[in-house]
């Protein structure tokens, strides 16, 4: 018996083509090593419309963007006080270079929420706290956009020492405002799943100042979200809340990065598979059956073909292409059993090719954008006081 596999390969090939691209969240990377392409990100599925921006400032896909209350499947675990970057796309899949439009000015910034459980936890709601903010950097004459493209699209963060150890909601928001004074102000989010590895188990306590609801953070008509940046009138009022920094205990200040203390807290859902011979975005494929009999061999093909049908089904707008390595695994078992062969599978346990994109070469440091303040106000006095 050959399994028939035509259904999920022309299943991929109609998939539609992004045609109008803004931006989409697209690759978490940890510790500056990329995590693969859509894996432990929540992003909308749809490949025609998956860069659009948020529909209305009161749509719960304020929160993770559309299908963002989803979890998926895998979550990536990071030590506290490790590095996250996220990259930005027009193309999700990198059929095309390029993160944003440069005329989609406007601000950055990244947010944070702990969950109990991935699955049952809601993305939508109170809980959340800024980490990062940029604005426009009137020293540069650049908005946070335009930095991002000189990155390549990369965005770079520190996981506060301090924040307890468990499931995290990492929310990157891109604000355009080149419609902002008509308004339409365009904000393009996602999330990614994180498990920070730490020591600190007890709740934060966040001062209600710090703490908001999404959506309902930002509101229509606020000054950050009517900007006109034809006509701008700086310092550019912030959306959002303050940037919100835990205080480090002496202990926290003292963990390190390479710990391995009996004491951290351990993942119990989401983990990547370790045996696993390819991965693309949320799903693996594994090892197929070993087979010494004709029967057991067509088996071992449909096994291998039901995997591949489900990789394409889960594929998000970032592709498929390790759908497509994964598929050729199959052909290859479906090849050795009509010739006969029916000692398999062959190459038993070989890892196979990652056909992601290559990530951008240069992975770009952390800012602490409130500390650069703080320089360029220096700076400032001093060379007012020259003067004086």
């Amino acid at each position: 018996m050959k399994y028939s596999h035509y259904s999920f390969v022309a299943a991929a090939a109609i998939l539609p083509t992004v045609v109008d691209a803004h931006t989409i969240f697209t690759t978490l990377f940890i510790n500056d090593v990329s995590q693969g392409d859509g894996t432990c990100v929540r992003m909308n599925m749809d490949p025609q419309h998956c860069t659009d921006p948020i529909a209305g400032l009161d749509s719960d896909d304020m929160a993770c963007g559309v299908d963002g209350e989803k979890s998926v499947a895998f979550t990536c675990p990071a030590p506290a006080g490790g590095k996250l970057t996220f990259e930005w796309r027009t193309w999700a899949d990198a059929e095309q270079p390029g993160s944003i439009d440069i005329s989609h000015k406007g601000p950055c910034a990244v947010y944070a929420k702990q969950v109990k459980d991935m699955d049952t936890g809601s993305a939508a709601g109170p809980g959340w706290i800024k980490l990062w903010e940029e604005g426009y950097d009137e020293s540069s004459g650049k908005w946070c956009t335009e930095k991002l493209i000189d990155n390549n699209g990369l965005m770079s963060i520190d996981i506060p020492k301090s924040l307890p150890g468990g499931s995290w909601l990492f929310r990157p928001e891109l604000l355009a405002l080149h419609q902002a004074d008509k308004g339409d102000p365009q904000f393009y989010t996602g999330c990614a799943q994180v498990f920070i590895k730490s020591e600190k188990t007890a709740p934060l306590n966040v001062p209600a100042e710090y703490s908001v609801s999404i959506p309902g953070y930002v509101e229509a008509g606020q000054p950050a979200v009517t900007f006109n940046i034809y006509q701008p009138k700086f310092p550019y009022p912030m959306p959002g809340p303050k940037v919100y920094k835990p205080a480090e205990s002496k202990k926290a200040a003292a963990f390190t990065l390479a710990s391995t203390s009996s004491k951290t807290q351990k993942q119990t859902e989401g983990e990547i598979p370790s045996d696993y011979l390819i991965k693309n975005a949320n799903w693996v494929g594994v090892e197929v059956s070993s087979y010494s009999t004709e029967d057991g061999c067509w088996k071992a093909s449909e096994e291998c073909y039901s995997q591949a049908n489900g990789c394409y089904e889960s594929a998000p707008p970032t592709g498929s292409a390790n759908c497509r390595t994964w598929e050729s695994k199959c052909d290859g078992i479906s090849a050795a059993c009509s010739a006969g062969d029916f000692n398999g599978p062959p190459n038993k346990g070989q890892k196979l090719q990652n056909e992601d994109p290559a990530p951008p070469e240069n992975i770009p440091a952390t800012i602490d954008v409130s500390s650069s303040r703080k320089m360029r106000a220096r700076r400032a006095r001093a060379l007012i006081s020259g003067f004086s």
